[in-house]
């Protein structure tokens, strides 16, 4: 993994960095006028991308941050651009069937159920398209917006769905409420100026790999996490930037935590929860059992969904 070549590959997530690395190597970190929070207490620009394995491996750590910090911060979502298209080669990938074993090794690291034949069955000309649509459902909702990239991560991650294609888009923002045909308009016009937006303020605050977090306070004092951490790094830029952040207690039990979060990997309930690991799969699979959550399975694990 430690290839010096790999860091160029924005498919090949870096396991011991927790990175998705893009193919620019700006890293210029300087701070930006437009990234200041007028409203809560520290504002967190997340640097993303819908089909970035290692911001997939974040999700638990992420959530549970909006369960204990919601009322403290905000969080901005900003499109990264992680596969342009197809014509480089470098660090072993070269074609998406490269990306598949990737993929399920990714999957095992972070305990987070992904599906890397996706690339050899239906595999994505780029992650553009995606983004995009992203863009356009923050025209609409930002909230929905956010249900919406987790609607397309599970489309893409666990079973297998092209989400380049706009059929599934389509779906997905049926799926969270959103307004199919003006998002295809916005699609078609104005997110794709919101996303090259996103990519250059990026490459201003030299991001160079997904997920990167930069938190910043009121006065443009800034943290910056790197690559998928364990929860306590993000829960210590919160607190450097304003100790006096008053985390919030919420209920643990599993009625509580699907009607915030309708579906849930094993790992991320036994972060939200606060139950071992192996007992929340076990926990999963009696309520699945009882018919008051749906199981899907992938072969590299499984998601709960609340049943309606």
């Amino acid at each position: 993994m430690n290839n010096e070549k790999i860091n160029n590959n924005p498919l090949l997530c870096d396991i011991e960095t927790g990175m998705c690395e893009t193919t620019d190597e700006t890293t210029n970190t300087s701070s930006h006028s437009s990234v200041q929070s007028t409203e809560k207490s520290v504002k967190l620009i997340y640097y993303t991308d819908p089909i970035c394995s290692s911001c997939w491996g974040i999700e638990p750590q992420l959530r549970k941050l909006k369960l204990e910090y919601g009322n403290t911060v905000e969080i901005e979502y900003r499109m990264g651009g992680l596969l342009p298209d197809w014509s480089y080669n470098s660090g072993g990938i070269g074609k998406p069937s490269d990306v598949a074993d990737h993929w399920d090794e990714v999957s095992v690291h972070y305990d987070m159920p992904i599906d890397g034949d996706l690339w050899l069955e239906d595999p994505l000309d780029s992650s553009y398209p995606p983004s995009i649509a992203f863009k356009a459902a923050q025209m609409q909702d930002d909230k929905k917006a956010q249900l919406f990239m987790r609607e397309i991560r599970e489309m893409v991650f666990l079973k297998k769905k092209n989400i380049a294609k706009w059929e599934h888009l389509a779906t997905a923002a049926k799926t969270v409420e959103l307004n199919v045909e003006q998002l295809k308009i916005d699609f078609e016009g104005k997110a794709k100026e919101l996303f090259q937006d996103d990519l250059k303020l990026g490459r201003e605050l030299g991001v160079r790999g997904f997920p990167t977090i930069f938190f910043i306070d009121n006065v443009g004092n800034k943290e910056i996490v790197y690559g998928t951490r364990p929860y306590a790094f993000y829960e210590m830029a919160i607190l450097k930037l304003n100790p006096n952040a008053i985390k919030s207690e919420y209920s643990k039990n599993w009625e509580t935590l699907f009607s915030i979060y309708s579906s849930l990997t094993a790992k991320e309930y036994s972060e939200l929860s606060g139950t071992p690991r192996k007992e929340s799969e076990s926990i999963l699979n009696e309520l699945s059992k009882k018919d008051a959550l749906e199981k899907l399975t992938t072969k590299n694990g499984s998601i709960w969904k609340i049943k309606n």
